[in-house]
């Protein structure tokens, strides 16, 4: 019999210790604080508090808890004295059927890793998706990870750790992640497409109307068909849009989507995720017969991310009336053009039929996006799902210093005119600038020089000129223009002080998308539905959401990403089980409608 909440929560403290034994590895106070904080209304609510449980418990406590874990391949292994939870999950992912060479490398990435940290290493074999890692993908992480500092790495150890355990519950309670794992699975079939010359080293990337594009968005309309759209088509720019009608036809839409363009080298979920999880979605509702009173309509978004051509936000974009008539006769790296892709894929490129794609704010509630959250916040507090509160605005400038090149060997300290000391002066501002941000209610800025240049630079010579990059970003338009107008003075001030002269053009500015408060209150309630805390934060990266925003009310909602949250990168990853929460508040907020 498998168990359930309701004897979950009935136990007195001995018996509930009893029923979760094995969860946590030799660590029964785990379960011994955790019975204090019943009852638990979902497994979800359960999983958190057990990892606030030892979130709360202080170092000591926690490396024991990695220490109570005992290695991979390990001599434990060996002898046959692991754990039963341990056994199965070595077994599944083939630890015990190590070649020699397998087994060599693992017991000196052992014997690294302990003598580097102390503890041994920990990582939940059965992964992502609960099938188990291959010994290959188990000993790449295990290097991998060698390279982390000490305090990062504990607490990647305990994540690891709550993955384990949530697994190991899924066994208990007899479940399974039934709509998180078709998620999962439509991730990887979708990212079974990426372009030839980055598909040979096994590298995802999928830019604006090459064929692995094209293939995404064949893939993509032949799933919300199987799915029970009623209606599915590809749009004049290539956006791939579900309509499920509502039983109202009068009544207006809700509107949800991201994008299915990928940065080069990029990660399976970005933008995807927000596809995939309304597809499961009506894909459920379908199958129960079930029509809400507003229909929902689902877009692929063609491009976002501005890889091939440099046309950001080209799909939804082309929902408000943002399409520039001149993206038409951009470039890409081999001469073609952005109309030439687009017939190419037999798309007419004419500005008439682009037009006609502005959506119309009165036929629509709003627009909702899934997202992956491309950053730490999430998954440093072991928390699954976040609620966005702002999407930030953020302003870009290419600038240039220029001083004079000298040779380094004779020009004195005091009478140097060096570009790149200035630039580097500049940087440290910024940094420093940013970080005085951190405290404000509404959330922090942040700041980045992400491009450095000397040209015609040498060893021996005082830089005389020095390009750099600005971007600068925060979570509403006037904590940005502070900082912006902060830095363009420093930099003046710099320039001033050691004799210098400089360029500064602004190349990019896009406003901050609050959220609609409405919205924003109908996924914290889902989320609240789900058993999780509301988490709110800020988005420090751009996504279409902010792009309808300029037509109507929007909101988001981020799921945590693993590996730190690592995102624009293969490590980006997320779980079938944090997946399936994605759905399950999707369908709470549809509730709501």
């Amino acid at each position: 019999m498998s168990l359930t909440l309701d004897q979950l929560n009935a136990a007195d403290q001995p018996r509930f210790v009893a029923l979760l034994d094995g969860v946590y590895e030799h660590s029964p106070w785990i379960a011994e604080t955790a019975w204090g904080l019943r009852p638990f209304t979902t497994i979800a609510h359960l999983k958190f508090a057990l990892a606030q449980v030892v979130r709360q418990a202080g170092a000591p406590r926690q490396k024991a808890l990695i220490c109570a874990h005992p290695e991979l391949a390990g001599k434990a292994a060996v002898a046959g004295q692991l754990t039963a939870e341990s056994t199965n999950e070595q077994n599944r992912a083939g630890l015990t059927h190590c070649t020699p060479e397998e087994f060599a490398r693992l017991q000196q990435l052992n014997a690294d890793y302990k003598a580097r940290f102390g503890w041994p290493f920990i990582l939940a074999v059965r992964g992502p998706r609960g099938l188990g890692l291959t010994r290959q993908q188990i000993i790449d992480t295990f290097a991998r990870r060698l390279d982390n500092p000490a305090d990062f790495e504990l607490a990647e150890c305990l994540r690891h750790i709550h993955r384990i355990a949530e697994i190991r519950l899924h066994d208990k309670f007899g479940t399974e992640p039934v709509l998180g794992n078709l998620v999962w699975d439509w991730a990887e079939a979708l990212a079974t497409h990426s372009e030839p010359a980055y598909a040979e080293q096994g590298q995802l990337t999928v830019t604006y109307m090459t064929p692995a594009h094209q293939a995404c968005a064949a893939q993509l309309q032949a799933w919300m068909r199987e799915c029970g759209f009623d209606e599915v088509s590809l749009d004049a720019v290539g956006n791939v849009v579900g309509i499920y009608h509502g039983s109202d036809p009068s009544a207006p839409r809700l509107l949800t989507g991201s994008h299915y363009d990928t940065v080069r080298n990029g990660g399976k979920y970005d933008g995807r995720l927000g596809i995939f999880v309304p597809m499961a979605c009506v894909r459920e509702l379908h199958a129960q017969g079930r029509r809400l009173q507003h229909g929902i309509e689902l877009i692929g978004f063609a491009e976002e991310e501005g890889q091939r051509f440099k046309a950001t936000f080209l799909g939804s974009g082309a929902l408000v009336g943002g399409f520039d008539p001149s993206w038409l006769d951009q470039t890409d790296a081999d001469g073609i053009n952005l109309r030439q892709a687009m017939q190419s894929a037999g798309l007419s490129a004419s500005l008439d039929d682009i037009d006609q794609l502005q959506r119309d704010p009165a036929r629509y509630l709003g627009f909702v996006e899934v997202h992956i959250e491309q950053g730490p916040w999430l998954d440093e507090i072991d928390q699954p799902l976040g609620v966005v509160t702002a999407i930030n605005g953020s302003a870009r400038f290419a600038g240039e210093v220029v001083g004079q090149a000298s040779h380094a060997g004779t020009t004195p300290m005091g009478r140097r005119k060096d570009a790149a000391a200035a630039v580097a002066e500049l940087l440290l501002y910024v940094e420093q600038r940013a970080a005085q941000d951190a405290a404000l209610p509404q959330g922090p800025s942040v700041g980045t020089v992400g491009v450095l240049q000397v040209p015609a630079g040498s060893v021996n010579v005082v830089p005389g000129r020095c390009q750099f990059t600005l971007d600068l970003r925060a979570p509403d338009n006037a904590q940005r223009d502070a900082m912006v107008a902060d830095v363009q003075k420093q930099l003046a001030d710099i320039c001033q002080r050691r004799g210098l002269r400089f360029q500064l053009e602004r190349t990019m500015q896009a406003s901050a998308a609050p959220s609609d408060p409405g919205w924003q209150a109908r996924w914290e309630a889902a989320v609240a539905k789900v058993g999780l805390p509301v988490f709110r934060l800020p988005s420090g990266a751009g996504h279409d959401a902010m792009k309808l925003h300029e037509r109507m009310p929007q909101a988001m909602l981020f799921v945590r990403g693993g590996n730190a949250g690592i995102s624009h990168n293969p490590l980006e990853t997320i779980t079938n089980d944090d997946a399936q929460l994605c759905v399950d508040a999707f369908m709470h907020l549809l509730e709501q409608l």
